[in-house]
């Protein structure tokens, strides 16, 4: 069982993890580290966090629900379901992953997100100058989206909005409701998973889900009125610093 402390610290790293998510993505830069320093293995603790950011991922897909719309032409149904046979697919991987492997993992993971966070619209721009891309293509990255999403999901929601920018040519601003139903979604695959298998620390999780829900609802709405390059700014501060603290950890 967790002191009072702990339990502090749990739910108010899923609030922030949950206003993140939100807002832009990256709500496990702030759950993951947390559950860590409560003495967590990181594969318990990268499944506790998958499952206390779910019901804040869901409340912020709610309110966005009436800003849903396709994208590339694809429907939003196909895109869930895509989302979540690849959540469950990834989910499986991680229970698979022994844990210290998991540990060498995490930093290349953190490191790649940051990298697609820096890079995800000049990328864009400079592909769409040069070839069309269809709906296979499309279907190919919601696939690997969703594994992803499902095995650790760090940064999981600005790997997609930079990828449907790439992809679909999408503004960022208009993939905040499709982003966060499908990190809702990735999360509720894996969900089944994790709590089938016992990989959720209960005592973590649940006062982190009660702040996860408390911060997506505020997010959402905060999201409606913050500019993007606020929100990108403070994600990719909180990317970068999390990438270090975890390869120092790993290899350090």
């Amino acid at each position: 069982m967790l002191d009072p402390t702990d339990l502090i610290l749990a739910a108010a790293a899923g609030t922030l993890g949950g206003a993140m998510n939100a807002l832009a993505g990256g709500g496990t830069f702030a759950t993951l580290p947390a559950l860590i320093a409560l003495g967590l293995p990181s594969n318990i603790a990268n499944a506790t966090s998958n499952v206390a950011l779910l019901p804040g991922a869901g409340a912020s897909a709610w309110t966005y629900r009436d800003e849903l719309a396709p994208v590339g032409g694809m429907s939003v149904r196909m895109l869930a379901a895509i989302t979540f046979a690849g959540g469950l697919a990834g989910s499986v991987l991680l229970v698979l992953t022994p844990s210290r492997a998991f540990d060498m993992i995490i930093p290349w993971l953190l490191l790649f997100a940051l990298v697609v966070m820096i890079f995800g619209k000049r990328a864009s721009d400079w592909l769409h100058a040069r070839v069309t891309i269809g709906p296979r293509t499309l279907v190919t990255a919601q696939s690997l989206l969703g594994i992803y999403g499902g095995y650790f999901g760090g940064g999981v929601g600005l790997i997609t909005t930079a990828v449907y920018g790439l992809l679909a040519g999408a503004d960022p601003r208009s993939l905040f409701s499709i982003r966060t139903l499908m990190l809702a979604i990735a999360n509720f695959a894996a969900a089944f998973v994790f709590i089938a298998i016992g990989m959720v620390y209960w005592s973590a999780c649940l006062p982190m889900l009660a702040g996860g829900v408390l911060g997506g609802w505020l997010g959402a709405h905060v999201g409606k009125r913050l500019p993007h390059h606020v929100v990108r700014i403070w994600t990719l501060l909180v990317t970068a610093a999390t990438t270090i603290v975890f390869f120092a950890r790993a290899y350090g």
